[in-house]
């Protein structure tokens, strides 16, 4: 048998450059940050500029009221940092309180899972820092789309279509804003946010009365927003509503002013693991990102230059290297400011030697996280099938092109290096329109984030005040030879950090470069309990394209492997881009029809 396509894994050219690149999930807003760059900016002033744009173009992926972890490599001291835009839980969003609601899980959806919304504030914190613009000109773009109006792509239609009778019956402020005339905008007719579009010209406008300073004014946008009138208007809407949520009942929300008050974004050091030539980077413990580390330092006692990247071999070998990481993913991982996150241990050699030996030539139906003595706590398994058919009427989970094409919620993702060498990562999600319901002062919704805590205070991602839920959203660089080399990632939540290291793994051991990467036949496992309420776990199951090889899918069955085939182009979102010397690389995913690299 052969399991070896002749595809030749691309569907356009890697972009080449010296100027500058940036990669993002949506056409508009990569246009979006080359004109940045192409008017003097760096890039993170670009980067900062396409994630505005994102939540506008992007509002099911993406918006205000959601977080994103944020990575940069400021070329001048070489360092490469995390800026955290993860908020925390409100101080009365206890494990007491959601037990006396007779809830064993957070909500997936509504006003109960809402966090404080970080993404804002870790935007200002990167524009302040290490951008060079004012915030006029990172805004702009996004007022415009916002107030004058973009295209609709197909899965903003799709997504809206699965919870307009949420919409209609429970959020009406969400059925006016996207249901206009009772339904849902076509696929591409032009749909403005007026409201969203009001309320970034107030914050700019209020920014700017404190003077002409740039960092004047991105401190005084930091004070409106979490202490101002954005913060006002969230604590009344959140005080006056009960609405129903994911678990079938109206549940009031907890997220007050004072929480917003209380929280600002912070800078801190990555975590890391080196691989061979490279170094690869990632946030701390509170990100799931550490799976993808942990992935690399099981897979590296194997031969993969010996391994066709669509043969059963591979596929083999990294979804079974993923079970392991997972596991422990979700039996040490949580807020490091809180807990013992033993990152030690997790991405050391002698513990990652003695896990690799549990991968054998068949498939694992059992989740198996490591011992580290008085550390971590294993997580209950939850399988039902029947649960699953009632997620999307209530707009939960993170919508991914995963699982068969379907659409649950999802991220976005966007990459930029400028021709100084300066790099940006982020990965924006949450606040997205399906996860609740509009705030009509604002013309945006909050986030629901809160539902990857477990109520259960004796496990590392316990829900706690304070604390920062272990989230899916997982944002990458990669240093080669000591140098800062490639920014990466994905949208798709518990397949982020299997995507991710799949491409990297497809660019080092086959030689593709980063479309090829990209586009290659992909896969993911679900046989670890989802990160997304309702928390789910399919032991054995292996999503693959279409495109895979029969003889591959064929051989993993034989192996123990519940294989599902999705369509031709159904697993990812991902988008990159590097720096070789003084080329610039760009490239993104042709899946979706969506994701565009541009550069010069």
């Amino acid at each position: 048998m052969s399991f070896i396509t002749t595809d030749p894994f691309t569907t356009r050219p890697e972009i080449k450059g010296t100027f500058g690149v940036v990669a993002t999930t949506h056409w508009i807003a990569s246009s979006v940050g080359m004109g940045v760059l192409e008017r003097g900016g760096n890039a993170i002033d670009a980067g900062v500029a396409a994630n505005f744009t994102l939540q506008i173009v992007e509002p099911h992926l993406n918006g205000p009221g959601g977080d994103a972890p944020i990575m940069i490599h400021d070329a001048k001291s070489g360092a490469i940092k995390v800026i955290c835009g993860q908020g925390i839980a409100p101080r009365g969003l206890t494990i007491a309180h959601c037990k006396s609601l007779g809830l064993d899980l957070v909500p997936g959806s509504g006003l109960l899972a809402t966090c404080v919304p970080g993404t804002f504030d870790a935007l200002m914190v990167a524009l302040r820092d290490y951008g060079t613009v004012k915030l006029r000109e990172v805004l702009e773009p996004a007022i415009f789309y916002a107030r004058h109006g973009y295209p609709v792509v197909e899965r903003i239609t799709a997504t809206i279509q699965t919870v307009a009778e949420l919409f209609r019956k429970e959020w009406p402020t969400s059925a006016a804003l996207y249901l206009p005339g009772g339904s849902p905008p076509a696929p591409g007719s032009v749909f403005r946010n007026e409201k969203l579009a009001d309320t970034y010209e107030r914050i700019l406008r209020e920014a700017e009365s404190a003077g002409g300073d740039r960092v004047v004014q991105i401190e005084r946008a930091r004070l409106v927003w979490a202490e101002g009138f954005v913060a006002e208007a969230i604590d009344k809407f959140v005080r006056s509503q009960e609405l129903m949520d994911s678990s079938g009942r109206r549940n009031k929300g907890v997220l007050a002013g004072d929480d917003m008050a209380r929280w600002r974004a912070h800078e801190e050091a990555p975590a890391h693991y080196d691989y061979g030539r490279y170094r690869v980077l990632k946030p701390g413990g509170w990100c799931q990102g550490i799976a993808t580390l942990q992935q690399l330092a099981l897979l590296k006692g194997f031969d993969l230059d010996k391994m066709p990247v669509t043969g059963p071999d591979f596929v083999h070998t990294v979804v079974e290297a993923a079970k392991l990481a997972f596991a422990d993913r979700d039996t040490f991982l949580g807020d490091p400011d809180f807990v013992d996150v033993p990152l030690d241990v997790l991405l050391s050699d002698a513990y990652n030697d003695a896990r690799r030996k549990l991968i054998t030539g068949e498939a694992s139906h059992e989740q198996r996280p490591g011992r580290i003595e008085g550390r971590g706590k294993a997580l209950e398994t939850r399988a039902s099938d029947a649960i699953r058919a009632a997620v999307g009427a209530f707009g939960t989970g993170e919508p991914t092109v995963g699982r068969l094409g379907e659409a649950r919620g999802d991220t976005v993702h966007y990459d930029v290096i400028d021709r100084w060498g300066n790099m940006i990562a982020a990965t924006p999600s949450g606040g997205w329109l399906q996860s609740s319901p509009i705030i009509p002062e604002l013309g945006f919704c909050l986030g629901s984030r809160a539902q990857m805590f477990v109520l259960d205070a004796e496990h590392p991602a316990a829900l706690g005040e304070g604390r920062r839920p272990r989230t899916t959203l997982s944002p990458t660089m990669a240093l080669r030879d000591g140098d800062a080399y490639l920014a990466w990632g994905s949208p798709g939540g518990d397949q982020q950090d299997q995507w991710i290291p799949q491409m990297l793994l497809r660019h080092i051991h086959a030689g593709m470069n980063l479309q090829e990467a990209i586009d290659a036949p992909a896969f993911h496992t679900e046989h670890f309990p989802q990160s997304f309420w309702p928390r789910l776990a399919r032991p054995g199951v292996v999503v693959v394209e279409g495109r895979m090889p029969k003889a591959t899918v064929e051989e993993l069955k034989r192996r123990g492997h519940k294989i599902e085939v999705g369509e031709d182009w159904s697993e990812g979102r991902l988008v990159a881009a590097a720096k070789d010397g003084a080329l610039l690389k760009a490239a993104a995913n042709p899946r979706g029809m969506q994701g565009y690299a541009v550069g010069r």
